[in-house]
């Protein structure tokens, strides 16, 4: 009897291992870029919203890449996004109370890809909270459009450029 209940365990315990083998080798990242500008001459406390060129995803290659096509891909979510100021070079994101970025297509309502408030950071580089949003509809799409909004806390002299680096962490079936 005890044998059947260890035999039962260790099987058990091989399965479960066994699928997240399966699903890390199943499993790959999609990094995109994008950038966009903050014009000055915005009023502080202001919400504003910058819309990007549409993004092009290259998926269909980036599926072949990697031993898959778009019909077997079951989840893709936001690992990271990462905002550069390109310019000015010296420019720190002090500027900046708040930030959101949406992610949305002409097929796909737009939902929120990822946020960050209360910023008080003196660098020129700043990592954005991701949501928990799946974005297989987005991702499968030859393009997608970020609109991000913005609510500056200082007075802007000048435009800044800023560089949006996204990595998407993609999971697709085996069959």
């Amino acid at each position: 009897m005890r044998t059947k209940i260890y035999v039962s365990i260790v099987t058990v315990l091989l399965l479960i291992t066994s699928c997240n083998v399966i699903d890390d080798l199943l499993t790959f990242s999609i990094d995109n870029q994008t950038t966009f500008k903050i014009e000055s001459g915005f009023p502080l406390g202001t919400a504003f919203n910058v819309v990007t060129p549409d993004v092009t995803t290259n998926s269909s290659s980036t599926f072949e890449n990697n031993n898959t096509k778009a019909e077997l891909v079951k989840d893709v979510k936001l690992s990271e996004l990462k905002l550069t100021i390109t310019d000015p070079s010296n420019k720190s994101f002090s500027f900046l109370k708040s930030i959101h970025l949406y992610i949305s297509t002409d097929a796909n309502d737009e939902i929120e890809l990822a946020y960050l408030d209360e910023i008080n950071s003196t660098s020129n580089t700043i990592n954005l909270t991701c949501t928990s949003q799946k974005l297989d509809k987005y991702i499968k799409a030859s393009s997608y459009k970020i609109r991000t909004k913005a609510v500056i806390k200082e007075s802007l002299t000048q435009d800044i450029s800023v560089k949006s680096d996204m990595k998407f962490r993609v999971t697709a079936d085996p069959f």
